[in-house]
Protein backbone atom coordinates (compact mmCIF):
# COMPACT_ATOMS: atom_id res chain seq x y z
CA UNK A 1 0.00 0.00 0.00
CA UNK A 2 0.97 3.86 -0.96
CA UNK A 3 1.60 6.46 1.91
CA UNK A 4 -1.49 8.00 0.38
CA UNK A 5 -3.61 4.49 0.50
CA UNK A 6 -2.79 4.37 4.36
CA UNK A 7 -3.58 8.10 4.92
CA UNK A 8 -6.89 7.69 3.46
CA UNK A 9 -7.57 3.97 5.68
CA UNK A 10 -6.45 6.11 8.88
CA UNK A 11 -9.20 8.60 8.04
CA UNK A 12 -11.78 6.22 7.45
CA UNK A 13 -10.81 4.60 10.45
CA UNK A 14 -10.97 7.51 12.60
CA UNK A 15 -14.46 8.78 11.17
CA UNK A 16 -15.89 5.65 10.99
CA UNK A 17 -16.49 6.11 14.82
CA UNK A 18 -16.57 10.25 15.49
CA UNK A 19 -17.85 9.93 18.77
CA UNK A 20 -15.31 8.26 20.32
CA UNK A 21 -12.95 9.82 17.85
CA UNK A 22 -13.77 13.09 19.26
CA UNK A 23 -13.44 12.38 23.07
CA UNK A 24 -10.18 10.66 22.48
CA UNK A 25 -8.76 13.89 20.49
CA UNK A 26 -10.42 16.05 23.93
CA UNK A 27 -7.60 15.07 26.46
CA UNK A 28 -5.17 16.24 23.59
CA UNK A 29 -6.58 19.64 23.04
CA UNK A 30 -6.93 20.10 26.59
CA UNK A 31 -3.22 19.73 27.03
CA UNK A 32 -2.22 21.85 24.31
CA UNK A 33 -4.29 24.29 25.22
CA UNK A 34 -2.57 24.81 28.50
CA UNK A 35 0.98 24.54 26.86
CA UNK A 36 0.00 27.06 24.27
CA UNK A 37 -1.64 29.28 26.95
CA UNK A 38 1.30 28.65 29.67
CA UNK A 39 3.99 29.69 27.14
CA UNK A 40 2.12 32.78 25.74
CA UNK A 41 1.76 34.61 28.63
CA UNK A 42 5.38 33.96 29.51
CA UNK A 43 7.02 34.98 26.34
CA UNK A 44 4.29 37.87 26.83
CA UNK A 45 5.79 38.85 29.85
CA UNK A 46 9.45 38.51 28.96
CA UNK A 47 8.53 40.93 25.99
CA UNK A 48 6.87 43.28 28.16
CA UNK A 49 9.59 43.63 30.58
CA UNK A 50 12.46 43.49 28.43
CA UNK A 51 10.60 46.39 26.88
CA UNK A 52 10.15 47.79 30.24
CA UNK A 53 14.23 47.86 31.06
CA UNK A 54 14.74 49.50 27.49
CA UNK A 55 12.30 51.98 28.07
CA UNK A 56 14.63 53.19 31.36
CA UNK A 57 17.52 53.07 29.35
CA UNK A 58 20.56 50.68 28.61
CA UNK A 59 22.69 52.91 30.55
CA UNK A 60 21.31 53.31 33.96
CA UNK A 61 22.48 51.86 37.59
CA UNK A 62 20.41 51.53 40.25
CA UNK A 63 22.34 51.55 44.15
CA UNK A 64 19.99 49.98 46.74
CA UNK A 65 20.34 49.84 50.53
CA UNK A 66 21.27 46.43 51.62
CA UNK A 67 22.49 43.20 50.02
CA UNK A 68 20.15 41.66 46.98
CA UNK A 69 20.94 37.99 46.64
CA UNK A 70 19.25 35.83 43.75
CA UNK A 71 16.12 34.43 44.92
CA UNK A 72 16.14 36.34 48.12
CA UNK A 73 15.59 39.83 47.35
CA UNK A 74 16.71 42.87 49.22
CA UNK A 75 18.41 41.80 52.53
CA UNK A 76 20.35 43.76 54.75
CA UNK A 77 24.15 42.41 55.85
CA UNK A 78 27.03 43.26 57.23
CA UNK A 79 27.51 46.26 59.22
CA UNK A 80 25.02 48.45 57.68
CA UNK A 81 21.24 48.17 57.83
CA UNK A 82 18.55 48.27 55.41
CA UNK A 83 18.67 51.96 55.91
CA UNK A 84 22.38 52.75 54.49
CA UNK A 85 22.14 55.25 51.93
CA UNK A 86 22.17 58.93 52.49
CA UNK A 87 22.64 62.46 50.23
CA UNK A 88 26.49 62.33 50.89
CA UNK A 89 26.32 58.90 48.85
CA UNK A 90 25.01 61.12 45.89
CA UNK A 91 27.28 63.88 46.36
CA UNK A 92 30.26 60.85 46.19
CA UNK A 93 28.72 59.02 42.87
CA UNK A 94 28.27 62.33 41.38
CA UNK A 95 32.09 63.17 41.46
CA UNK A 96 32.58 59.70 39.20
CA UNK A 97 33.87 60.46 36.16
CA UNK A 98 31.09 58.82 33.08
CA UNK A 99 27.99 59.85 35.74
CA UNK A 100 25.87 62.17 33.55
CA UNK A 101 22.70 61.94 36.17
CA UNK A 102 22.60 60.92 39.40
CA UNK A 103 18.35 60.72 41.06
CA UNK A 104 17.59 60.07 44.74
CA UNK A 105 14.94 58.55 46.07
CA UNK A 106 12.56 57.62 48.79
CA UNK A 107 9.92 55.64 48.51
CA UNK A 108 6.24 55.37 50.82
CA UNK A 109 3.26 53.73 49.91
CA UNK A 110 0.07 55.85 50.92
CA UNK A 111 -3.51 56.56 50.66
CA UNK A 112 -4.36 59.54 48.58
CA UNK A 113 -7.33 61.52 48.47
CA UNK A 114 -8.31 64.11 46.20
CA UNK A 115 -10.32 67.23 46.48
CA UNK A 116 -13.11 65.72 44.69
CA UNK A 117 -13.23 62.98 47.12
CA UNK A 118 -11.83 60.41 45.48
CA UNK A 119 -8.86 58.35 46.75
CA UNK A 120 -6.26 55.47 45.52
CA UNK A 121 -3.33 53.93 47.51
CA UNK A 122 -0.32 55.01 45.60
CA UNK A 123 3.22 55.05 45.59
CA UNK A 124 5.05 58.25 46.47
CA UNK A 125 7.85 59.07 45.47
CA UNK A 126 10.14 61.89 47.13
CA UNK A 127 12.50 63.05 44.32
CA UNK A 128 14.61 65.92 42.65
CA UNK A 129 14.39 67.24 39.29
CA UNK A 130 17.13 64.54 38.02
CA UNK A 131 14.34 61.69 38.13
CA UNK A 132 13.15 63.24 34.98
CA UNK A 133 16.48 62.58 33.05
CA UNK A 134 17.39 59.12 34.99
CA UNK A 135 14.30 57.62 34.21
CA UNK A 136 13.69 59.06 30.76
CA UNK A 137 10.36 60.70 32.01
CA UNK A 138 8.37 63.66 30.85
CA UNK A 139 5.60 66.35 31.71
CA UNK A 140 2.34 65.78 29.74
CA UNK A 141 0.68 69.06 31.32
CA UNK A 142 2.14 71.53 34.05
CA UNK A 143 5.63 71.77 35.24
CA UNK A 144 7.80 70.14 37.42
CA UNK A 145 8.88 71.10 40.97
CA UNK A 146 12.34 73.02 41.28
CA UNK A 147 15.76 71.54 42.82
CA UNK A 148 15.64 71.93 47.18
CA UNK A 149 11.93 72.54 46.17
CA UNK A 150 10.33 72.96 50.34
CA UNK A 151 6.82 73.75 48.72
CA UNK A 152 3.68 70.96 49.47
CA UNK A 153 3.63 70.51 45.43
CA UNK A 154 3.34 66.84 43.57
CA UNK A 155 3.08 65.70 40.00
CA UNK A 156 1.16 63.09 38.88
CA UNK A 157 1.61 59.59 37.48
CA UNK A 158 -1.21 59.38 34.16
CA UNK A 159 -2.95 56.70 36.02
CA UNK A 160 -3.05 58.18 39.70
CA UNK A 161 -4.60 61.65 37.35
CA UNK A 162 -7.12 59.56 36.01
CA UNK A 163 -8.28 57.64 39.56
CA UNK A 164 -8.60 60.90 41.50
CA UNK A 165 -9.69 63.31 39.06
CA UNK A 166 -11.96 61.21 36.21
CA UNK A 167 -11.35 63.52 33.21
CA UNK A 168 -10.74 66.86 35.06
CA UNK A 169 -7.80 68.93 34.53
CA UNK A 170 -5.68 68.16 38.23
CA UNK A 171 -3.08 71.01 37.52
CA UNK A 172 -3.88 73.91 40.36
CA UNK A 173 -6.11 71.52 42.61
CA UNK A 174 -5.25 69.95 46.09
CA UNK A 175 -4.24 65.97 46.83
CA UNK A 176 -4.14 65.18 50.95
CA UNK A 177 -0.84 62.47 50.93
CA UNK A 178 -0.69 60.95 54.81
CA UNK A 179 -3.21 63.46 55.99
CA UNK A 180 -1.25 66.73 54.72
CA UNK A 181 -2.27 69.06 51.80
CA UNK A 182 -0.16 69.20 48.14
CA UNK A 183 -1.01 71.01 45.00
CA UNK A 184 -0.86 69.54 41.85
CA UNK A 185 1.40 71.54 39.42
CA UNK A 186 1.93 68.86 36.56
CA UNK A 187 1.11 64.83 34.77
CA UNK A 188 3.35 62.98 33.69
CA UNK A 189 3.42 61.09 29.96
CA UNK A 190 1.98 57.74 29.85
CA UNK A 191 5.08 54.92 29.81
CA UNK A 192 3.60 51.76 31.30
CA UNK A 193 4.91 49.47 33.22
CA UNK A 194 8.78 48.81 34.21
CA UNK A 195 8.94 45.73 35.91
CA UNK A 196 8.02 45.97 39.95
CA UNK A 197 6.86 49.36 39.45
CA UNK A 198 4.50 51.39 36.97
CA UNK A 199 5.77 54.93 36.56
CA UNK A 200 2.08 55.78 35.62
CA UNK A 201 0.70 54.71 39.09
CA UNK A 202 3.55 57.72 41.07
CA UNK A 203 2.86 60.77 42.81
CA UNK A 204 6.08 62.74 42.69
CA UNK A 205 6.96 65.14 45.61
CA UNK A 206 10.06 67.18 46.50
CA UNK A 207 12.95 64.65 47.60
CA UNK A 208 13.03 67.49 51.02
CA UNK A 209 9.62 67.41 51.61
CA UNK A 210 9.40 63.90 51.66
CA UNK A 211 12.11 63.47 54.14
CA UNK A 212 11.10 66.57 56.20
CA UNK A 213 7.06 66.21 56.49
CA UNK A 214 6.08 63.05 55.27
CA UNK A 215 8.43 59.92 56.48
CA UNK A 216 11.10 62.14 59.05
CA UNK A 217 13.32 59.71 57.73
CA UNK A 218 16.88 60.71 55.60
CA UNK A 219 17.92 57.61 54.03
CA UNK A 220 17.26 57.04 50.36
CA UNK A 221 14.98 53.97 49.15
CA UNK A 222 17.47 53.88 46.10
CA UNK A 223 19.83 55.90 44.04
CA UNK A 224 19.03 55.90 40.18
CA UNK A 225 22.28 56.62 38.08
CA UNK A 226 22.63 57.18 34.15
CA UNK A 227 25.53 56.31 33.04
CA UNK A 228 27.08 59.31 29.63
CA UNK A 229 26.91 55.44 27.44
CA UNK A 230 25.99 52.17 27.78
CA UNK A 231 29.58 51.03 27.34
CA UNK A 232 30.78 52.28 31.07
CA UNK A 233 27.89 50.54 32.83
CA UNK A 234 30.70 48.00 33.96
CA UNK A 235 33.47 50.14 34.71
CA UNK A 236 30.94 52.90 36.13
CA UNK A 237 29.79 49.89 38.63
CA UNK A 238 32.98 48.60 40.02
CA UNK A 239 33.85 52.58 40.99
CA UNK A 240 30.49 53.14 42.32
CA UNK A 241 30.83 50.02 44.37
CA UNK A 242 34.61 51.17 45.49
CA UNK A 243 33.55 54.44 46.34
CA UNK A 244 30.44 53.50 48.68
CA UNK A 245 32.71 51.15 50.19
CA UNK A 246 34.79 53.92 51.03
CA UNK A 247 32.17 55.90 52.01
CA UNK A 248 30.66 53.39 54.31
CA UNK A 249 33.87 52.30 55.83
CA UNK A 250 32.68 49.21 55.24
CA UNK A 251 34.86 45.88 53.32
CA UNK A 252 33.71 44.36 50.11
CA UNK A 253 33.18 40.87 51.51
CA UNK A 254 30.45 42.71 54.32
CA UNK A 255 28.86 45.51 52.31
CA UNK A 256 25.17 47.42 53.37
CA UNK A 257 24.16 48.18 49.48
CA UNK A 258 23.86 46.59 46.11
CA UNK A 259 24.51 48.10 42.80
CA UNK A 260 22.60 46.56 39.73
CA UNK A 261 22.37 47.27 36.27
CA UNK A 262 19.17 47.25 34.47
CA UNK A 263 20.31 44.30 32.39
CA UNK A 264 20.78 42.35 35.18
CA UNK A 265 17.48 43.13 36.38
CA UNK A 266 16.06 41.96 32.98
CA UNK A 267 18.11 39.03 33.61
CA UNK A 268 16.50 37.99 36.73
CA UNK A 269 13.18 38.38 35.76
CA UNK A 270 13.73 36.51 33.05
CA UNK A 271 15.26 33.86 34.27
CA UNK A 272 12.32 33.57 37.29
CA UNK A 273 9.49 33.61 34.30
CA UNK A 274 11.43 30.93 32.41
CA UNK A 275 11.65 28.82 35.86
CA UNK A 276 7.85 30.02 36.26
CA UNK A 277 6.66 28.63 32.63
CA UNK A 278 8.44 25.98 32.28
CA UNK A 279 7.10 24.46 36.03
CA UNK A 280 3.54 25.44 35.01
CA UNK A 281 4.11 23.71 31.10
CA UNK A 282 5.08 20.93 32.52
CA UNK A 283 2.16 20.63 34.58
CA UNK A 284 -0.16 21.45 31.29
CA UNK A 285 1.46 18.72 29.67
CA UNK A 286 0.60 15.98 32.44
CA UNK A 287 -3.05 16.00 30.99
CA UNK A 288 -1.15 15.01 27.46
CA UNK A 289 0.37 12.06 28.92
CA UNK A 290 -3.78 11.50 29.90
CA UNK A 291 -4.27 11.94 26.19
CA UNK A 292 -2.25 9.65 25.39
CA UNK A 293 -3.15 6.66 27.15
CA UNK A 294 -6.74 7.61 26.20
CA UNK A 295 -5.49 7.78 22.67
CA UNK A 296 -3.35 3.91 23.45
CA UNK A 297 -6.89 3.05 25.00
CA UNK A 298 -8.43 3.52 21.64
CA UNK A 299 -5.83 1.89 19.31
CA UNK A 300 -6.11 -1.13 21.52
CA UNK A 301 -10.29 -1.41 21.41
CA UNK A 302 -9.88 -0.30 17.02
CA UNK A 303 -7.83 -3.41 16.84
CA UNK A 304 -9.59 -6.04 18.64
CA UNK A 305 -12.23 -4.37 16.67
CA UNK A 306 -10.69 -4.59 13.59
CA UNK A 307 -9.10 -7.93 14.14
CA UNK A 308 -11.14 -9.85 11.62
CA UNK A 309 -9.77 -6.95 9.14
CA UNK A 310 -6.33 -7.55 10.13
CA UNK A 311 -6.33 -10.93 9.14
CA UNK A 312 -7.89 -10.34 6.16
CA UNK A 313 -5.37 -7.87 4.92
CA UNK A 314 -2.35 -9.76 6.07
CA UNK A 315 -4.08 -13.13 4.09
CA UNK A 316 -3.84 -11.22 0.93
CA UNK A 317 -0.57 -10.11 1.43
CA UNK A 318 -0.25 -7.09 3.77
CA UNK A 319 2.91 -7.06 5.47
CA UNK A 320 3.49 -6.01 8.92
CA UNK A 321 5.34 -3.14 8.22
CA UNK A 322 1.97 -1.76 6.29
CA UNK A 323 -0.41 -2.83 9.56
CA UNK A 324 2.29 -0.99 11.35
CA UNK A 325 1.95 2.01 9.75
CA UNK A 326 -1.48 2.31 9.02
CA UNK A 327 -2.65 1.97 12.77
CA UNK A 328 0.83 4.80 13.96
CA UNK A 329 -0.52 6.84 11.30
CA UNK A 330 -4.22 7.03 12.50
CA UNK A 331 -2.51 7.41 16.00
CA UNK A 332 -0.56 10.39 14.85
CA UNK A 333 -3.69 11.74 13.12
CA UNK A 334 -5.60 11.63 16.11
CA UNK A 335 -2.97 13.42 18.28
CA UNK A 336 -2.05 16.52 15.08
CA UNK A 337 -5.64 17.06 15.09
CA UNK A 338 -5.77 17.42 18.61
CA UNK A 339 -2.72 20.00 18.89
CA UNK A 340 -3.95 22.00 15.76
CA UNK A 341 -7.13 22.56 17.67
CA UNK A 342 -5.51 22.83 20.74
CA UNK A 343 -3.47 25.44 19.01
CA UNK A 344 -6.74 27.83 18.20
CA UNK A 345 -7.47 27.24 21.43
CA UNK A 346 -5.41 28.30 23.52
CA UNK A 347 -4.14 31.18 21.14
CA UNK A 348 -7.72 32.51 21.98
CA UNK A 349 -7.22 32.37 25.58
CA UNK A 350 -3.77 34.21 25.48
CA UNK A 351 -5.85 36.54 23.43
CA UNK A 352 -8.86 36.69 25.79
CA UNK A 353 -6.33 36.91 28.95
CA UNK A 354 -4.08 39.72 27.21
CA UNK A 355 -7.49 41.70 26.28
CA UNK A 356 -9.47 41.28 29.55
CA UNK A 357 -6.73 40.71 32.16
CA UNK A 358 -4.19 43.00 31.37
CA UNK A 359 -1.84 40.41 30.74
CA UNK A 360 0.66 40.32 27.91
CA UNK A 361 0.57 36.92 25.97
CA UNK A 362 2.42 36.47 22.85
CA UNK A 363 1.92 33.07 21.01
CA UNK A 364 5.17 32.29 19.34
CA UNK A 365 6.09 29.70 16.50
CA UNK A 366 8.74 28.40 18.60
CA UNK A 367 5.59 27.38 21.26
CA UNK A 368 3.24 26.21 18.18
CA UNK A 369 6.32 24.09 16.72
CA UNK A 370 7.04 22.59 20.00
CA UNK A 371 3.41 22.03 20.33
CA UNK A 372 3.25 20.17 16.77
CA UNK A 373 6.22 18.26 17.82
CA UNK A 374 5.13 17.20 21.35
CA UNK A 375 1.55 15.76 20.33
CA UNK A 376 3.24 14.12 17.27
CA UNK A 377 5.61 12.34 19.52
CA UNK A 378 2.44 11.36 22.00
CA UNK A 379 0.79 9.66 19.25
CA UNK A 380 3.56 8.05 17.89
CA UNK A 381 4.85 6.75 21.56
CA UNK A 382 1.44 5.72 22.65
CA UNK A 383 0.12 4.68 19.03
CA UNK A 384 3.09 1.85 18.48
CA UNK A 385 2.05 -1.01 20.74
CA UNK A 386 -1.39 -0.76 19.54
CA UNK A 387 -0.07 -0.57 16.08
CA UNK A 388 3.06 -3.61 16.98
CA UNK A 389 0.49 -5.75 18.43
CA UNK A 390 -1.92 -5.37 15.36
CA UNK A 391 0.84 -6.22 12.76
CA UNK A 392 1.67 -9.12 14.96
CA UNK A 393 -1.42 -10.82 14.75
CA UNK A 394 -1.37 -14.31 13.17
CA UNK A 395 -3.75 -14.30 10.36
CA UNK A 396 -5.31 -17.76 10.45
CA UNK A 397 -6.18 -16.78 14.22
CA UNK A 398 -7.63 -13.82 13.25
CA UNK A 399 -9.65 -14.70 10.98
CA UNK A 400 -11.59 -17.14 13.15
CA UNK A 401 -11.67 -14.24 16.05
CA UNK A 402 -15.58 -13.43 16.83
Amino acid sequence: MSFYDLLKEAFRSITANKLRSGLTILGIIIGITAVIAMLSIGEGAKSQIAQSVESLGSNMLTVFPGIIQPGRGIVSAGRGTAQSLKMRDVDVIKKIEGVKAVSPEISRRFQIVSSAGKNTNSLVLGVTPDYLTVRNAKIQSGRFFQENDLNRVAVLGPTVAEDLFGGEDPIGKTIRINKVNFKVIGVLEPKGSAGFMNPDEVVLVPLLVMQKILTGSEYLSQIAVQAETSNLIDSLKEEITQALLKEHKVSSDNPDFSVIASQEFLNTFNSLINTMTIFLASIAAISLVVGGIGIMNMMLTSVTERTKEIGLRKAIGAKKKEILMQFLIESVILTLIGGIFGIILGSLISIGVSKFANITSEVSLYSIFLSLTFSSLVGIIFGYWPAKRAAELDPIVALRYE
